[in-house]
């Protein structure tokens, strides 16, 4: 494991928080092949049990998806943890200094928001662990959904603070920098509610009993409804001051934090569908997944492709990325990575598999999986070659002094 830096004071930032939030939607793109390729009859998701019938089985490519996808959820998992005990540390450390206050009366204020954002990922991390980890925890998953709806109603309640005390500040003072807001930063608290918004859907949609599904689902619609109200203010704001004064080249990959956006709350949307349709009477066609499936999808391929050009037009990539340049900010390119990788899945297996117009296991099903492994591989470089840019401790060289200018002895 590599050497994290610590007590950065002012150096800190809270986008730092991206980086641990990263490495656990990295978790879930390895929970994705077991979610969709293994079998797990009558269950919404995968077990231990199911997993273990796999692996006693004599399937060797099955087994073998298994054994790497469990090993990838394990070590992501742990490199998540890790992350966010550091990040929890270094931000006791900047709350202290004078670039917190400062924070504290900007625009940047919003970047708060990364800290719920990133604790709901960390339940959603802890069930997919449990599920695949834990023998017989599907047996009693009844008595842990209401557990689970707790969790993200305290992380609800915690972003719900950090945004009003922000809002309200801006509006009574009015001290909010239009011109300094060409970019779509702000959008990271509609990414926060978004994800709590999906937490809650997996209660409404998983449970059985209809009370906890419906409290679920109530809860999921006011987060996915928040979002989307603030969505729409917050982009037609930014692309304002962008298309009047450019968009801001270290800020330009905000340009995609509409695609985990469009993910959490399409797949929460998706889970309220199926929570309808198993608890309460409503019956869902899979064409109408499809439908819902292809428009994300579309909203999502444009926004890669315009942040794509706009990114590689500044110099993005080849400063941020893959030179000597350091924003903290660029941690915002795992997500969506993350999320492209996630709703493809979704569309393949839910939209085309489950509509049957394309057959599983067929040669263009596996032709249809081969772009996303690719972005999956490529998300996981950009990942941990930001972690060893931005969070590692740099390597001190010791200085020797120089020996022709040392006194001859004697």
């Amino acid at each position: 494991m590599f050497k994290l830096r610590s007590k950065l004071g002012e150096e800190y930032s809270p986008l730092y928080f991206l980086s641990a939030l990263g490495a656990g939607g990295a978790v879930i793109t390895f929970f994705m092949y077991l979610m969709f390729m293994t079998p797990h009859e009558g269950l919404p998701l995968p077990t231990w049990e199911t997993l273990q019938a796999i692996l006693q089985g004599n399937n060797p490519v099955m087994q073998t998806l298994v054994v790497i996808s469990m090993l990838g959820v394990i070590l992501l998992a742990l490199l998540h943890v890790r992350l966010l005990v550091w990040n929890i540390r270094e931000y006791q450390y900047f709350k202290r200094t004078e670039a917190f206050r400062k924070l504290m009366s900007s625009n940047a204020e919003v970047q708060l928001m990364a800290i719920p954002l990133t604790l709901a990922m960390t339940i959603n991390v802890g069930f997919i662990v449990g599920a695949l980890f834990v023998p017989g925890l599907w047996s009693v998953v009844e008595y842990l959904f209401p557990l689970a709806i707790l969790a993200f109603g305290i992380v609800g309640w915690y972003a719900a603070r950090i945004f009003i005390d922000f809002m309200s500040r801006v509006l009574v003072t009015g001290h909010f920098d239009c011109s300094s807001n060409n970019n779509l930063s702000q959008m990271l608290a509609i990414f926060a509610f978004g994800m709590v918004g999906v937490g809650f859907s997996a209660s409404a949609a998983m449970s059985t009993v209809p009370l906890t599904s419906g409290i679920g689902f109530m809860l999921s619609l006011l987060f996915i409804s928040t979002a989307g109200l603030l969505a729409a203010t917050k982009l037609i704001l930014g692309f304002r001051a962008m298309l009047e004064y450019g968009i801001d080249r270290e800020s330009s990959v905000t340009l995609w934090v509409i695609i985990p956006i469009i993910s959490v709350s399409g797949i929460a949307l998706y889970r309220l569908s199926m929570a309808m349709h198993h608890n309460f009477g409503l019956h869902i066609e899979p064409i109408q997944s499809l439908g819902l499936l292809s428009v994300l999808i579309s909203v999502q391929i444009l926004f890669a492709l315009l942040g794509y050009v706009v990114m590689n037009k500044m110099g993005y990539f080849s400063a941020y990325v893959f030179g000597k340049e350091k924003s903290v900010g660029s941690f915002a390119l795992i997500c969506p990575g993350v999320a492209g990788y996630v709703l493809g899945f979704f569309f393949i297996h839910i939209g085309l598999v489950g509509t049957g117009l394309l057959a599983k296991n067929s040669l263009a099903y596996f032709f249809l999986l081969v772009p996303l492994v690719v972005l999956q591989i490529q998300t996981l470089m950009t990942m941990f070659n930001l972690n060893s840019k931005l969070l590692t401790r740099e390597k001190t060289v010791q200085a020797y002094p120089d020996v022709s200018s040392r006194p001859e002895n004697g």
